[in-house]
């Protein structure tokens, strides 16, 4: 592995949401900023996760690089001024709780409501984008994968994942609690990507009936309404369906689609009761609309861990999660170490070679075929043995954590080339 393993975070967690708003990132401009990292730094690996609660860059190198990717960020996002969001970034540079914090945000040990399934399938897309921008090597690559072998022992061993305690699941529960006075209240929602999908999915079991599903692209809509047993319109009525809803729920990007407080007030029926919640980053939905009597707007923020059974025995799993994490880690970490001391065997061994051909090359001339090849055989099973010893040494140096020392030494011995040791 070249350099160490890094993460410049922002969430939820220090972060308010006009500040991640401003800093988030769709598809677009994760590739992007994947793209000014690989040219303006020395990252030798990166991956980009951006999403309604954080924004994150996954990095190694051998120095860190927090005021660059938050000038990048910057760039990004078309401003050039970074004092007033570098305080709501933390750089993690500690190669262990690196790779443990990425752990804890994949399992969704670190999500706003704590086991969202939604975050695995967002790490798995950056994932995929990073891959897609040649952006990844071994180290990540095992890496992830070892992330996603401890997300299904979570899942198979624990009751981290069971039930619906998501973001989506509180969101239709929020619903049904508002709307507990009015008789058959109508439910609009706006874009069906992962958040607004999960959303739908879960009104199945509400006892919400009228549900009207809305996207840019039509056909989406319509077939998540038939799974669902709802009902579609399509997007150039997408004003006259917020006017008709008591409820509209938007998931599209601000950046796309925008209801303003103008916009709501030329309605016919402006003083009807409303209700709006925006899981959108960054946001869709006017905060100013609540100027308007009865109308209430909900951010993401607002969308608070709800107490349910589900959510409680999440809660009681977590110490196995964390145990599952801690386990997955140190695994790992002997995969790196036996992975890193690879090159100085490779080089030991081929210095060894080195001399046993030019100790066989003194005397071939006076040897038969018969005894050349006797000797050849000798001398090489002779190598294997000598080297097995210190690559045996070596490994059990890795389940003690000095790989490096023993390594070092080595090369230092036999007198190897230094830019083959790791962790120098």
């Amino acid at each position: 592995m070249q350099g160490k393993f890094k993460v410049l975070t922002l969430s939820y967690k220090n972060a308010p949401i006009a500040v991640r708003e401003a800093v988030s990132l769709n598809e677009i401009g994760c590739r992007n900023l994947l793209d000014k990292v690989k040219e303006f730094t020395n990252c030798t690996e990166a991956m980009v996760l951006s999403t309604c609660n954080r924004t994150e860059v996954y990095y190694t190198a051998d120095e860190g690089y927090a005021n660059e990717l938050v000038k990048l960020i910057a760039l990004e996002k078309g401003f050039i001024a970074t004092k007033k969001i570098q305080p709501y970034f933390e750089s993690i540079t500690d190669h262990e709780a690196a790779m443990t914090h990425l752990f804890r945000v994949a399992l969704g040990l670190e999500s706003q409501v704590v086991g969202d399934m939604q975050i695995m399938n967002q790490v798995k897309n950056a994932y995929q984008w990073a891959i897609e921008a040649d952006a990844v090597g071994p180290f990540m690559h095992r890496l992830l994968h070892t992330v996603f072998n401890a997300n299904k022992l979570a899942v198979n061993n624990t009751n981290f994942r069971d039930g619906a305690a998501s973001v989506s699941y509180a969101t239709v529960e929020m619903v049904e609690e508002l709307t507990a006075n009015l008789v058959e209240p109508r439910v609009l929602l706006i874009g069906v990507g992962d958040i607004g999908r999960d959303v739908c999915l879960n009104f199945q079991k509400s006892c919400i009936n009228h549900l009207t599903i809305l996207n840019r692209t039509h056909h989406k809509a319509v077939e998540l309404a038939q799974r669902v047993g709802a009902t579609t319109a399509y997007w150039e009525n997408v004003w006259v369906e917020i006017e008709k809803a008591d409820v509209v729920i938007s998931s599209v990007p601000g950046d796309c689609f925008f209801i303003s407080e103008d916009k709501l007030g030329q309605f016919p029926n402006v003083g009807k009761p409303k209700l709006f919640l925006d899981l959108s980053m960054p946001r869709s939905i006017d905060v100013a609309l609540e100027n308007i009597p009865g109308v209430s707007v909900y951010n993401i923020d607002a969308i608070k861990n709800r107490t349910t059974e589900a959510l409680e025995l999440r809660l009681a799993s977590i110490p196995a999660v964390e145990q599952i994490i801690a386990d997955s880690v140190s695994e790992f970490q002997v995969w790196a170490n036996e992975n890193a001391f690879t090159p100085v065997i490779q080089q030991f061994k081929s210095h060894l070679e080195q001399i046993r051909q030019q100790e066989i090359a003194r005397y071939l001339k006076k040897l038969s075929a018969e005894e050349a090849q006797l000797v050849e055989a000798i001398t090489q099973s002779m190598l294997n043995k000598i080297v097995k010893l210190p690559a045996i040494e070596l490994k059990a140096a890795c389940q003690r954590g000095n790989v490096s020392e023993l390594s070092e030494s080595l090369s230092a011995l036999f007198n190897l080339e230094k830019e083959t040791c790791p962790n120098r």
